[in-house]
């Protein structure tokens, strides 16, 4: 692998010519001891298939080895949150989002990665989309993570199916029109409706549930920081997703995130799924018992123009670390062009991870293995609803499927739990916001100056 030999020689050089890399360790300590990271990411596919390869790749060219903790994403939140706060130094790399960027970095949690860059001319920073750089850089400028992956959301349905029960999907359908064919798609083959998360989970199953409300008409608070979570507009939205999972989704929802719907769509469970789009690797693998069936369309809409979500897990390093310049050589290799090339020629083009870099976009092997969908991952991932203006009401935060504010980790799993509920039949979606309310109203007392 030349390139960790020139991200060493790049790093190497900077230092000589007086660049310093503040609060870095040596990626060869003194006497040669072996460098050990850890590293804490969330179990999706893009993730084992990486730890599959890396003592082949990295640490057979780096002497590096890596010591992956792969858990689900409500666990590595909670433990990332607390390893983060403490600064134990634990983890030296860890899978942070747009979400958690913006919080760790004005608290100093995370390590600045802008000399690293500067220094690392082969990483090609100008290939990576500027929308998920812009999402990483905080508020003081800094970069502070790289995309592993990006991703936006679209609808995906069976092609097979529709044929049969003789539908159509539109090419820009609205959120009725999805309604309306999942009843009648429901039980075709023994198919639920459509397939949507239900786990509690601010990333679990508000993340669909916000892109609803914002093309609905809703927000979470009003420009004055007062609570709107039984406005109308934010009933209809929540009521809506209930509704239709209750109605046309798959058995058992409130329990299932979204490696739990991916999974029984795979196994042919379900005629649609609206999701992230990152998914479509997996439905279009090989043992995919929908391989080739599966047809891919933007986020539904209501009344705005665009719908869907913006994301990406990203690697970040910790401050504390002490390996802060092995866990860059990592970072390098795992987000770069060339890794992509790796997955591509290895296990195959539809496991690379895609969402990052233009790059990929313009490669004939990876348009030709993901015909099916490329296209429209490419305008979910660079024309997604705007984060500053999602949607149809004025809103004091930033966000599409969640607040930009430290605040929402708490409150939105609390929410989450509540609309869990009304998707299991406990309580009313009226009761369920009702409650809501209350603690989205108490949440926000500091930005209203109470």
């Amino acid at each position: 692998m030349k390139r960790s030999l020139l991200v060493r020689a790049a790093v190497a050089a900077t230092a000589v010519a007086g660049l310093v890399l503040a609060g870095c360790g040596d990626t060869d300590p003194p006497g040669g001891e072996q460098v050990d990271l850890s590293v804490l990411a969330t179990d999706v596919p893009q993730v084992q298939t990486l730890k599959k390869l890396t003592k082949k790749y990295f640490t057979a060219e780096t002497g590096i080895t890596v010591d992956y903790t792969v858990l689900p994403e409500n666990e590595t939140r909670e433990r990332m949150n607390r390893e983060f706060a403490t600064q134990a130094g634990t983890y030296d790399v860890a899978s942070v989002s747009a979400y958690e960027v913006p919080i760790y970095s004005d608290n100093g949690w995370l390590a600045p990665l802008d000399s690293y860059v500067k220094a690392d001319k082969d990483f090609d920073q100008d290939d990576v989309f500027p929308n998920l750089v812009s999402s990483l850089t905080g508020e003081d400028g800094k970069l502070y993570a790289e995309p592993f992956y990006g991703e936006g959301s679209f609808l995906m349905y069976r092609k097979d199916l529709f044929r049969k029960d003789g539908l159509t999907m539109p090419s820009n359908p609205t959120w009725q029109q999805v309604a309306d064919l999942a009843a009648q798609v429901d039980g075709t083959d023994g198919a639920s409706g459509i397939c949507l998360r239900g786990l509690p989970g601010w990333g679990q199953n508000l993340a669909p549930i916000n892109t609803v409300v914002n093309t609905f008409g809703g927000a979470w608070y009003d420009m004055d920081w007062n609570a709107r979570l039984t406005s109308p507009e934010f009933k209809r939205a929540v009521g809506f997703y209930v509704d239709l999972l209750r109605s046309h989704g798959q058995p058992g929802a409130e329990r299932m995130g979204v490696l739990e719907i991916l999974d029984s769509f795979v196994a042919g469970k379900c005629a649609m799924m609206y999701d992230a789009t990152s998914l479509a690797s997996s439905i279009e693998a090989d043992g995919s018992s929908v391989k080739g069936k599966v047809g891919y369309v933007p986020a539904p809409h209501d009344r705005t123009e665009k719908a869907g979500w913006l994301w990406t897990w990203a690697w970040g390093v910790q401050q504390a670390s002490d390996n802060k310049d092995a866990a860059w050589e990592f970072i390098s290799w795992a987000s770069s062009k060339e890794y992509q090339e790796l997955v591509g020629q290895e296990v195959g083009w539809t496991a690379a991870p895609a969402g990052n870099r233009k790059s990929l976009y313009a490669n004939p092997e990876y348009q030709q293995a993901a015909g099916a969908w490329y296209r429209q991952e490419y305008t979910a991932a660079t024309d997604s609803a705007d984060p500053k203006n999602p949607g149809v009401a004025p809103r004091p935060y930033t966000g599409i499927g969640f607040l930009g504010i430290p605040e929402f980790a708490v409150l939105g799993t609390a929410v989450s739990e509540q609309i869990a509920a009304a998707i299991a039949g406990h309580q009313s979606v009226d009761t369920a916001l009702d409650k809501s309310q209350d603690l989205a109203q108490a949440a926000a007392a500091k930005y209203r100056g109470e």
